[in-house]
């Protein structure tokens, strides 16, 4: 199933938000880590957050992109 081009335009715009939410929280972990925070629980939920949103990303990308097996 095709899909039109305006649900692609969404697409590629939500993948581009995911992603950018991602590299904010990894440079929100770096930060913490490199001032030597010692919130443990804060750094482990910007990183489970991170998965989240990593497993979203690939979501999003295998429907723009499905995997087709010839």
């Amino acid at each position: 199933m095709l899909m039109d081009d305006e649900a692609q335009i969404e697409l590629v715009s939500r993948l581009k938000a995911l992603k950018e939410q991602h590299r904010d929280l990894d440079a929100a972990v770096e930060a913490l880590v490199f001032a030597g925070s010692t919130d443990l629980l804060q750094i482990q939920r910007l990183k489970k957050r991170k998965l989240q949103l990593r497993d979203e990303i690939r979501l999003v990308s295998n429907k723009i992109l499905p995997d087709i097996i010839a």
